[in-house]
């Protein structure tokens, strides 16, 4: 498949590093593939049996612990999944362990790629662009979601989506200065060592087996509770629900990813933004509509008028470099995704039960469409299960 014949996927028992294993051990089964993970996020010890059956290696480990990584040895590549993936975390007491984990977590996989004279292919997030300049984009209301008008001054935005050259001047939260810093510590790791790495800053990531939660994960948390009939909030811009945001399968990541791992002169540090564009965008009463259908539940759902100091109107990605470079272009509808995520709940009802409900009656299913990357990115308070969200 490419020149990489020993891969290392950090956060691989999250919902994106499982996802890339099975589809990289699926395709090529002469890659050796390794998921690292610490299991704190709940339900990635569900992935465990799906990895070992299809001949992933699993080790348990901690990207915050350094002799960790050192004792893997020898990788051709490293896909550094493990993230804190909410843009909540750190926004109530100490942002401390969304750096530890973000920041230096991603330093600690870049020593061990730089040891193991290795590539590396960093999943970064929209959240990197800045919240007032997003927010500030002109935009009006239909009656299901908020839309960009094709008349911003600022580069690299338009109806389409935002392109890699939007500014990055501003504040973005704890979660998304993390990612940031990251990428560009990466790219000095790449000119001063010569470490081949790209980029890949994601919007919203889902699928099957993602283990949606309040602050992450918006489309399997839907999914989820329509088909268990939990109660919802719209939070946020009035409680209407219109807020927006594309949507990338996994499954269209991986293909991605595929085409990428065979362009070798790609590898010098670029960046990309990856996701469904507006073709493959929703907002939370359009998903609501969606899960209806599919699931054949209604469940009330409430305003919550408050809006977030992190929250985004609209997010849209302007995949057009990535497309072109690669001539790649996701192929799974909103439509699609629900339905797919809504058949591997049904498949598997009482393992997810539990995951479904909330933590406790204060943690009542409210979110807002913040399910960021992740990356997605999947991952916890204290997590090395990978989304960039």
């Amino acid at each position: 498949m490419s020149q990489f014949r020993t891969i290392l996927i950090t956060g691989g028992a999250g919902f994106v590093g499982s996802s890339l294993a099975l589809a990289l051990r699926r395709n090529s089964e002469s890659t050796r593939v390794i998921a690292f993970d610490n299991l704190t996020r709940r339900g990635s010890e569900l992935n465990l049996p799906r990895l070992r059956q299809a001949g992933v290696e699993f080790i348990h480990g901690d990207v915050r612990q350094p002799e960790d990584l050192q004792a893997i040895g020898k990788f051709d590549l490293l896909i550094d999944c493990a993230a804190e993936p909410s843009v909540q975390a750190g926004m109530t007491g100490s942002p401390r362990s969304v750096f530890d984990i973000n920041l230096g977590g991603t330093i600690n996989c870049l020593e061990a790629a730089r040891c193991a004279d290795a590539a590396f292919l960093f999943l970064s997030t929209s959240r990197v662009y800045p919240i007032q300049a997003l927010n500030e984009i002109p935009w009006n209301e239909s009656s299901t979601r908020f839309e960009w008008l094709n008349e911003s001054s600022l580069p690299g935005a338009s109806a389409a989506g935002i392109s890699e050259d939007f500014p990055l001047n501003g504040v973005r939260s704890y979660y998304g200065a993390s990612k940031l810093a990251s990428e560009l510590i990466a790219q000095e790791y790449a000119a001063s060592a010569g470490m081949p790495l790209l980029i890949n800053r994601c919007g919203v990531l889902t699928g099957p087996w993602q283990m949606g939660k309040v602050d992450q994960g918006v489309v399997a948390l839907w999914v989820l509770r329509h088909h268990f009939g939990i109660p919802l909030k719209y939070i946020g811009y009035g409680g209407t629900g219109r807020q927006v945001r594309d949507v990338l399968h996994v499954e269209d990541l991986y293909r991605l990813i595929c085409l990428q791992m065979n362009a070798p002169d790609a590898w010098d540090g670029r960046i990309y933004n990856v996701g469904g564009g507006r073709q493959i965008s929703t907002s939370l009463v359009e998903l609501t509509d969606i899960c209806q259908q599919v699931a054949g539940n209604v469940v009330p759902v409430s305003p919550m008028p408050e809006t977030s100091d992190v929250d985004l109107r609209i997010y849209l990605t302007d995949a057009s470099r990535v497309q072109s470079e690669f001539n790649w272009k996701p192929q799974i509808s909103i439509e699609e995704i629900v339905q797919q995520i809504h058949d591997w709940v049904r498949n598997n009802e009482d393992q997810l039960r539990q995951i479904a409900a909330p933590a406790s009656s204060s943690t009542q299913i409210a979110t807002t469409v913040e399910a960021d990357a992740d990356h997605s990115q999947s991952s916890t308070v204290h997590p090395v299960s990978g989304s960039p969200r």
